[in-house]
């Protein structure tokens, strides 16, 4: 009888989950063809909402002066601090509700690119799950879904944003939690459905993995908020998730939590 693993760390799961995505990326350098497409859809979804987010600078200050008319017959001070905090939370909300769609509409956008990608990495793996149409309804279901979550995101991070001090830069860390587990969630459901995993488990095999996924899905948000991040790591993102996938597979597996049937045979995802 095999004994279990010992439980990781929490920290160093974070940053296997990191490294998930650092895998992902190599694939540009296994899969040039397949790679190169996916930056086809994140491109044009990029540019429009990069250019929404800048419309949105343009007029912030405005935005702000409107809703804040209450403020008019405060000191300078006071005023510049509260005005300073609404406009930070309106932005730092617009950008997490941006980067969350980014996901959301870049997928379905781009779908037969992604499922390309998706489709080799498992090949290159091996042990791929049987040919399955993740479906067009579907995807704009998932995308619905992940752009709602992400609007909730958007407002909670928004209106942590407006305590006073340290508003802004706990509002910054909750986004990128909160936004992290959203991508990741959104982003190894492709590899899970097609083994045959309904909503509930895929549920349970990243809550019993929560600190690796998010560590996925924190480190895939932040290269999105570099200028032109989002496209370039869009394509490694969806090889990444497949990996990380997988990986959490083979370990259920390993202690009895999923049916060893579902998931790939042996360690060959670099985990």
């Amino acid at each position: 009888m095999t004994t279990p693993a010992a439980p990781r760390h929490p920290l160093a799961s974070f940053f296997r989950g990191v490294g998930d995505l650092g895998r992902g990326f190599a694939f540009w350098g296994r899969l040039p063809g397949a790679m190169a497409l996916g930056l086809i859809p994140a491109a044009i979804v990029g540019a429009l909402l990069l250019g929404g987010i800048i419309t949105l600078a343009v007029f912030l200050g405005d935005i702000v002066t409107a809703l804040t008319g209450f403020a008019d017959a405060w000191s300078d001070f006071f005023a510049g601090i509260v005005r300073f905090g609404i406009g930070a939370a309106i932005l730092g909300g617009a950008i997490v509700l941006a980067v969350v769609s980014f996901t959301a509409l870049t997928l379905l956008v781009g779908d037969p690119f992604y499922e390309r990608i998706w489709r080799s990495v498992e090949g290159h793996l091996g042990d791929a799950p049987p040919e399955s149409d993740y479906g067009f309804w579907r995807s704009v279901g998932d995308s619905i879904g992940l752009i709602l979550r992400g609007l909730v995101a958007a407002v909670v991070a928004g209106l942590i944003g407006l305590i006073p001090l340290v508003g802004t830069a706990l509002g910054a860390v909750v986004a990128a939690f909160l936004t992290g587990w959203l991508l990741a969630d959104e982003l190894t459901s492709r590899a899970l459905v097609a083994r045959g995993l309904d909503a509930a488990a895929r549920r349970a095999l990243r809550k019993g993995n929560r600190a690796r996924v998010l560590g996925f899905g924190v480190a895939t948000q932040l290269c999105f908020l570099v200028p032109l991040g989002a496209v370039l790591a869009m394509p490694a993102a969806v090889a990444g998730s497949t990996v990380l996938a997988r990986t959490l597979l083979d370990a259920s597996a390993a202690v009895g939590h999923t049916d060893p049937s579902t998931a790939p045979a042996g360690r060959r995802n670099g985990a």
